[in-house]
């Protein structure tokens, strides 16, 4: 008795060799994965991005309540955030009184670190790849985007687009993230 009666004086099972197929397949996939930039972590000092989605945002922004927060919301892939990270990193380090902190967005995190390890600026990063953060500040559509944080964790201003000189990012710093929030 065959309990194979279907595939009966053909050569073997007609569902083998798919089957056979789709397990190969399965496994290059899942090999291919391993090598993903994904998950490289930077080899010296801490990891540059953080985790916890908008949640945790939100968190670091009530966080900073009574002080002036920049957001700026980035990606790797992007040539405007590449010109204007140098612009970021030496007004970050001049500027103390404000907080400064980066959205990767829509970006992979192998990817983000390694342009950070050639692009350092003196903080942290969330990573946003469902681009949840970057709609808390309507930041969607554009790359890059710069969101300004009163001292009262209010949102008051929103840059679209890269900036171009030092002095139009310390005027919006002065004008909308040290303001009062009258």
């Amino acid at each position: 008795m065959h309990l194979l009666k279907h595939t009966e004086g053909r050569n073997g099972s007609a569902k083998l060799p798919t089957v056979r197929r789709f397990a190969i397949l399965a496994v290059a996939l899942l090999f291919a994965s391993c090598g993903s930039s994904d998950g490289g972590k930077p080899a010296n000092g801490p990891d540059p991005l953080i985790s916890g989605g908008k949640p945790a945002f939100d968190a670091f922004i009530e966080k900073q309540r009574g002080k002036p927060v920049v957001v700026n919301k980035w990606a790797s892939w992007c040539g405007p955030c590449r010109v204007e990270f140098p612009l970021m990193r030496k007004v970050a380090t001049q500027d103390k009184g404000v907080v400064f902190i980066g959205v990767n967005s829509n970006d992979n995190d192998g990817n983000a670190r390694k342009f950070l390890s050639e692009e350092p600026v003196p903080y942290k990063h969330f990573t946003d790849h469902d681009l949840s953060i970057a709609a808390e500040f309507h930041g969607v559509q554009a790359f890059p985007t710069t969101a300004f944080y009163d001292p009262k964790g209010q949102l008051a201003f929103v840059h679209v687009g890269p900036y171009t000189n030092e002095s139009d990012l310390v005027k919006d710093i002065d004008r909308y993230a040290r303001r009062s929030g009258s």
